[in-house]
């Protein structure tokens, strides 16, 4: 037993640990493929245009309503607007919008308003604080 040679259990266990070492590397390999390809896609999902293209027609709709010939007869059109803008994100952008304009219609002289915007379409989720508009 003594003279016994153990020349093939090393020649195995070294065959086991490269195959171990293989498959490790395989699995890295994957993952930092998936990394990559998640960072891609989180970049490309932000929502950066429909976040502009909303503070446009809010900016737009407020510009019309703060009109001095038309904004004090008119608060319950630009509750309407408000409530279409939300609708017409939540079908075409799966978004939930929400816009809130304070202001002072009986004094439609230029003063201060404050605009909140709030946009979540699952992935991203934009609160823009109140911004105060001097007209």
């Amino acid at each position: 037993m003594a003279g016994m040679k153990d020349g093939g259990q090393w020649i195995i266990m070294m065959g086991f640990l490269v195959s171990l070492g293989i498959f490790f590397l395989a699995i890295v390999i994957s993952q930092s493929t998936l990394v990559g390809q998640t960072t891609a896609e989180g970049v490309l999902e932000f929502p950066k245009n429909d976040i502009q293209d909303l503070r446009h027609d809010v900016f737009q709709i407020e510009r019309v309503y703060h009109d001095p010939t038309y904004c004090s007869a008119h608060t319950q059109d630009l509750a309407r607007d408000l409530e279409d803008i939300k609708q017409i994100y939540l079908v075409r952008k799966n978004a939930i919008v929400n816009v809130t304009l304070t202001c002072d219609y009986d004094q439609c002289d230029g003063t201060c308003k404050e605009v909140i915007i709030h946009f979540n379409n699952g992935v991203t989720e934009y609160n823009e604080n109140p911004i105060t508009i001097n007209l």
